[in-house]
């Protein structure tokens, strides 16, 4: 049986032995698993395993940096969709944040945003008035020119170019006029509904508002 002095002796021994590669070389040294599935310290990843991930280790072995495996094709996939959901939902939360900032600086009440509402609308319908105004004339023009041309060809003679033209050019004013009509007649659409979901998201301010004077009515 061996004594107490060998067996610490031998321990020593050991030790020197597991450490002294380490302490010959005063650079960091890389712990990485092989093909054959075994951990192995070198002083340098080999490129087949260093997209396996592995450890840097300091001069006294201590582990002072891990570099995680290389992720797959499927797995950049997955993180660049999370990354892209997670960049909506903040830029979504900042729209609202904003929104309901904006909301709170410019009115009061609902009230405000219906009268702001029916501002916005009174001059979106007055340009329509005004532009129905104008088509009301052009036609009547056109009407006054075709008038006349009938009654030249009638009496036998022929209607002069610049007459026609001006005729062309009244009715082209007329289709577009219309076409602004139409486009006028869209934002007022837009608009109703715009004020429409301040009117939601205010209401809704409002009663988030209700409910902490109510928690904080209880907590007293």
């Amino acid at each position: 049986m061996l004594d107490h002095k060998t067996l610490v002796r031998g321990y020593s021994a050991a030790v020197l032995v597991l450490t002294l590669p380490l302490a010959a070389y005063s650079g960091d040294l890389y712990r990485y698993t092989n093909a054959q599935g075994n951990m192995t310290v070198d002083d340098h990843v080999p490129p087949e395993y260093a997209g396996k991930g592995y450890e840097v280790l300091n001069e006294e072995g201590m582990v002072i940096q891990v570099v995680p495996r290389q992720l797959t094709e499927e797995e950049l996939a997955e993180r660049d969709i999370r990354d892209k959901l997670a960049a909506t939902a903040l830029a979504e939360q900042e729209r609202l944040r904003k929104w309901d900032e904006s909301l709170l600086l410019r009115y009061s009440t609902i009230e405000d945003i219906v009268a702001a509402r029916e501002r916005a609308l009174r001059d979106l319908r007055i340009r329509v008035s005004i532009l129905k105004s104008n088509i009301r004339s052009l036609k009547q023009q056109v009407e006054n020119y075709q008038m006349v041309a009938a009654d030249i060809e009638r009496r036998g003679g022929k209607v002069d170019i610049q007459r026609l033209t001006t005729i062309e050019q009244l009715q082209a004013e007329i289709g577009a006029t219309e076409r602004s009509i139409v486009d006028r007649q869209r934002e007022v659409a837009a608009v109703q509904a715009d004020f429409q979901l301040d009117i939601d998201r205010f209401e809704m301010l409002l009663e988030v508002v209700e409910l902490r004077r109510t928690l904080l009515a209880k907590d007293k």
